[in-house]
């Protein structure tokens, strides 16, 4: 992505391709140049488009709260905050790569979902359009909002207004011209060879249940393998078998923690599921409360997951489904606000037990990763990279 937004902003080559996929070609569009390059063209510094994605995460944020402060209690609220911004499985992607932005469109899809529920609007129906559009230009993990807005807009939980959905088409279509005819001219960015196929998923029992169990694990405490075998830390002690008897005990615990917060995660998405049971299929108009809305519109998510698991030629990773990690928070808050209804000095205590746990790992993560390292410079790792790709000079800075 840097090289695309560098291309763009030195040599007025803007691509109008992203990324490549596994099997299914580059991703569509040109968003994920111009998210890095025009903030280039405003600040010629790598750290501009970082800037851009910091904001755009915290912005993410700030979508949710906005419609959850009109659901939940403020400790509800609180809790939200702490499970969001300081929770490893965000913090450990916010690095310049394509799934790293889903979190603000997957935002921007709740908080105009959420507004579509309670009325109808041309610009809300426009801007759930557009999270979907965008977030097409970023990642395959596209048709998981798709899904979502589908089955909001079949059960009638959501309120359309046809001429903003038009206009929204209409827009990413537009957007997607250069795609398109950049398309049938380059064969590289059409695909690969494979022997997998749209469907493979479906007929391969283990991505689907993979799949779905990544939706649990969102809202657990059972974060990316890299974040707990990583550790090794060298920073502790020179003894080996300290070091290594340390790197054990870390291990267990995370990993024992991490279990034990799926088993409890599963239970309460089988609490939310039989709040929801009796009338998911029905396409009554229902006269729901915002918290029981906002749980259909989760299921709607592990409903996206499931259907993308099925039409996928790969098995996903957790990267692939990231853009539903804040939907899986919402049978947590769920559970929560019942806690806060019945035992609100726990829940408070709870809070700070989360909190206090995150922000240990965040700290151990953050020094100790056979991918990334504090020590090494950013902004000159880039300026080697440019030299290399032939973009600048070696003697420029």
């Amino acid at each position: 992505m840097l090289m695309k937004g560098y291309l763009g902003a030195y040599q007025d080559n803007w691509l109008s391709y992203g990324n490549a996929a596994s099997v299914v070609g580059n991703v569509p569009g040109s968003l994920s140049t111009y998210i890095v390059g025009i903030p280039l063209l405003l600040w010629d510094s790598p750290w501009a488009p970082m800037l851009l994605l910091i904001a755009l995460r915290i912005a993410s944020f700030l979508l949710f709260d906005i419609v959850i402060k009109q659901i939940f209690s403020p400790t509800v609220r609180l809790s939200f905050l702490v499970l969001y911004l300081l929770n490893p499985w965000f913090l450990f992607d916010s690095l310049i790569y394509n799934p790293a932005y889903l979190c603000f469109f997957a935002a921007l899809h709740c908080w105009s979902a959420f507004n579509m529920s309670q009325q109808r609007s041309f610009m809300f129906s426009f801007i759930n359009v557009i999270a979907i559009g965008f977030a097409m230009q970023l990642h395959y993990s596209w048709p998981i909002l798709a899904v979502m807005s589908a089955y909001l807009f079949y059960r009638r939980l959501i309120h359309v207004h046809w001429l903003g959905i038009i206009f929204g088409c209409a827009t990413i279509f537009v957007s997607l011209i250069p795609y398109l005819i950049e398309l049938q001219a380059n064969e590289a960015i059409q695909g690969q060879e494979s022997d997998r196929y749209i469907g493979w998923g479906g007929v391969h029992v283990y991505p689907v249940l993979k799949s779905i169990l990544y939706w649990l694990r969102y809202s657990s405490f059972l974060f990316s393998n890299r974040i707990i075998t990583d550790a090794e830390f060298l920073w502790l002690t020179d003894i080996n078998w300290l070091r290594m008897a340390v790197d054990y005990l870390w291990q267990a615990i995370l990993y024992v923690v991490g279990g034990l917060t799926v088993i409890v995660s599963w239970g309460i998405n089988q609490r939310v599921w039989r709040r929801i049971k009796p009338h998911w299929r029905s396409r009554e108009p229902l006269n729901l409360s915002s918290q029981d809305w906002l749980m259909h519109y989760s299921f709607a998510a592990v409903l996206g997951i499931f259907f993308s698991a099925i039409l996928s030629p790969i098995i996903f990773s957790y990267w692939h489904l990231i853009i539903t990690f804040g939907f899986a928070l919402f049978p947590v808050l769920y559970q929560a606000e019942r806690w806060q209804k019945t035992k609100p000095e726990l829940l408070s205590k709870i809070i700070l037990m989360v909190a206090g746990y995150f922000l240990v790992i965040n700290l151990v993560a953050s020094h100790d990763s056979n991918k990334y390292s504090y020590k090494h410079s950013y902004v000159e790792q880039k300026q080697q990279y440019l030299i290399e790709q032939g973009l600048v000079s070696p003697t420029s800075k």
